[in-house]
Formats: structure tokens, sequence, C-alpha cells
């Protein structure tokens, strides 16, 4: 896969912290898989796991992206931070991410416990809530998908 690269140097994000403060900050990303020619596009929410350099995504246990992920785990996905629009200006600022990587469906229940975690603790302002109501027993783990994106090339992009 080749390397992604803006022909406006002056607009890159390069630090890995400001990259990783983008992620952390985002809300869902837009994944985009391809099999057999046949592009298909998806919006979910995420949990980051900052030491695996990995995205969590829960999905339900059959449906057309595991069929596409099955076929071709190659993605690529963005994370957008709206920053406003300037009236008066037709500007629009933002910055945003450009993901390349490979995503897989996690089986091991304890990867999917953490996974599931993660994402509570990212998306959820009253976690342990939410796992007292929703996570009761292992069962539950049973009835989810997890998937796991591992990044392997990302990209920051300043707009204006």
């Amino acid at each position: 896969m080749p390397k992604y690269h803006l022909t406006r140097s002056d607009k890159e994000i390069t630090e890995q912290t400001e990259l990783e403060a983008i992620i952390k900050r985002g809300l869902y990303t837009t994944i985009a898989m391809c099999r057999n020619d046949e592009p298909y596009i998806v919006t979910m929410n995420y949990g980051y796991d900052q030491q695996k350099n990995a995205l969590y995504f829960h999905a339900a246990l059959e449906g057309l992206k595991l069929e596409f992920i099955e076929q071709n785990s190659a993605i690529c996905a963005t994370i957008i931070e709206d920053l406003g629009y300037q009236q008066g200006e037709c500007n629009h600022h933002y910055r945003s991410l450009i993901i390349r990587g490979q995503m897989s469906i996690i089986e091991d229940l304890a990867e999917k416990k953490q996974a599931l975690q993660i994402m509570i603790d990212d998306l959820e302002e009253s976690p342990k809530e939410v796992e007292a109501k929703l996570l009761k027993n292992d069962d539950t783990y049973e009835k989810v998908t997890i998937l796991r994106l591992d990044i392997e090339e990302l990209s920051g992009k300043l707009g204006v």
C-alpha cells in the first residue's frame, strides 16, 4: 500500500501526540472496504487502545461489513474533528486523519472484554452504570462481534 502524502506539507499534522489527540476526541470513524472491486463504506463509533495502536468496534453477529472483512481485511478510514465554519469567510476549519490498516474479527473472550471496556470508557459519561446494565455475564460477549483495526499508517491534515 503506497504511503499517503499531502500535496501541501504545511497542512500536514505529524506530531504523534496531536494525531492521538484527534483519535481520542473523535466520536466515530468512517471505514472504507472493498471486495471484488465492490466498495462499501460504513460509519461506526470506536474505542482507542493506545497500547495496541488499534481501534475497536462492535457489530452484529452477521452482516455485510463482516462479509467484506472476511474477504479483504485491508481498510482505509477517516476521523474528522470539526473546528467550525467561519461565517463570511467561506472557510471550514477541521483536522482530519486518514488511517490505513488491517481489520480483524476478535474471537478471544479476554480481548472482547477488554475491547468493550475500552469502548464504554471512551464513549460513556457514566461507564460503571453501563457496565452493570449491559455486561452482566460472559454470555453478553457471545452476542456481539468485536472488530479490531490495527493501525499501520496514520496521516493527519489541518484544514481551513
